[in-house]
């Protein structure tokens, strides 16, 4: 049996079986750029490298859930969770070389279920909004579950971050990773086609945690993915995270509408609490009583939304950075796409029990969600989200964390 064949048969795919199988192991634009499978050497390069699996339970269909953890020679590890393909733990030293889990989340399968599915998720297939739970594609107009008011919000109530996932580890050169892989089938949660998607983490010695993504389809389709790690860089649980101070490299962002959805053109940042050209802190100017703020938190303002992305998918030019003064932890992010979706964690309000006891509470993280636009399919004059039956999908961003 040859090797599309196993790994179309273990995705349990239908008659597109051989054509995704053989596009989805075929070639690097659907692998990272480092995409040898080798195993690990004794080179200097993937000294202190390491993967190691566990077992982190079992959702209510009695599915096993499987975890990795990546570790690197500065102390530093990103636990990985096949149940929703999500980031589940990031343990990073600070200056003082302290090392405390800087990614909120959940001790057991469960939290992810019923407290909060979308912290250090896979997100798909559609990452963010569809303004009232449809497009129209070829002509055709699909319907989806709409489960955000009239909107359907990050693929719909049973989208990628409520699926198991194969996995393997993986080495290439220089890092030490997981790969995964997911099959949708056509028609789940409203969308065409057999999409099979693939994500691979890798971790190298500097710190630098890359995420992966790519998919392949046998209808043409939509897609849009990102992961939605809520980050603390002082650490999960620590407190707000209105003091940390974040740079965004772009001159404009999406205004939305009061389900936030996107207004249409993008408006400059300049004047605005959204102008994060230079360094601010998140708290500085969250309260300010402008309408773009109160929609995206109706009580006290915060931030939801999509900025413009001036880096023009140059994975090398430095997307945006968030530091938290205290700890001397930095995060910066790198990015192939052409937007990002900061949310600051407006609704948590203290109702979620989150790792090892930590009660989570409103602005206790923020997100980074490297991805297309909001509402891309309604908006023709945004960057395309339209994947192309045979056609392949990939999209890369770099989480890299200071100090090494």
């Amino acid at each position: 049996m040859t090797h599309e064949s196993k790994l179309a048969r273990g995705l349990g795919l239908g008659g597109s079986a051989t054509v995704l199988a053989a596009l989805l192991v075929a070639g690097p634009a659907l692998a990272s750029n480092d995409n040898s499978s080798a195993s690990n050497d004794s080179g200097s390069q993937n000294s202190h490298l390491a993967v190691t699996e566990s077992d982190f339970g079992k959702t209510p269909q009695g599915q096993e859930v499987k975890r990795y953890q990546l570790t690197n020679r500065n102390g530093m590890s990103v636990d990985i969770i096949t149940f929703g393909a999500r980031i589940q733990s990031i343990k990073v030293p600070d200056k003082d070389g302290n090392v405390a889990d800087v990614a909120l989340g959940f001790d057991n399968v469960e939290g992810y279920i019923h407290k909060n599915q979308y912290m250090g998720a896979t997100i798909g297939r559609y990452a963010n909004r569809i303004a009232n739970g449809q497009f129209t594609l070829d002509g055709h107009t699909y319907n989806l579950p709409k489960n955000n008011g009239p909107n359907t919000l990050h693929g719909g109530p049973e989208g990628f971050q409520q699926q198991v996932w194969q996995a393997k580890e993986i080495h290439p050169h220089g890092t030490v990773g997981v790969e995964m892989t997911y099959l949708s089938p056509d028609g789940q949660m409203g969308f065409p086609g057999d999409l099979v998607t693939t994500v691979r983490y890798t971790l190298d010695n500097d710190n630098d945690l890359r995420i992966h993504y790519s998919a392949v389809s046998d209808k043409d389709t939509v897609i849009n993915l990102t992961n939605h790690t809520y980050f603390n860089l002082e650490g999960a649980g620590s407190g707000s995270i209105l003091n940390e101070v974040a740079m965004i490299n772009a001159d404009k962002y999406s205004p939305i509408d009061k389900t936030e959805i996107p207004l249409g053109s993008a408006r400059a940042v300049k004047g605005t609490p959204f102008d994060f050209t230079t360094p601010h802190t998140f708290g500085e100017r969250i309260h300010a009583k402008t309408t773009q703020l109160m929609r995206a938190e109706p009580k006290q303002g915060g931030y939801d939304h999509n900025w413009v992305l001036d880096t023009n998918g140059n994975l090398d030019a430095l997307a945006a950075r968030v530091t938290d003064p205290k700890s001397g932890r930095e995060l910066e992010v790198y990015t192939t796409e052409p937007g990002v979706q900061v949310y600051t964690s407006n609704f948590i309000h203290g109702k979620y029990e989150g790792k090892g006891g930590k009660t989570y509470h409103h602005w206790s993280a923020f997100t980074m969600e490297t991805q297309h636009y909001p509402d891309s399919p309604n908006h023709p004059s945004y960057p395309t989200t339209e994947l192309k039956a045979g056609k392949k999908f990939t999209s890369t961003t770099i989480f890299k964390f200071l100090p090494e």
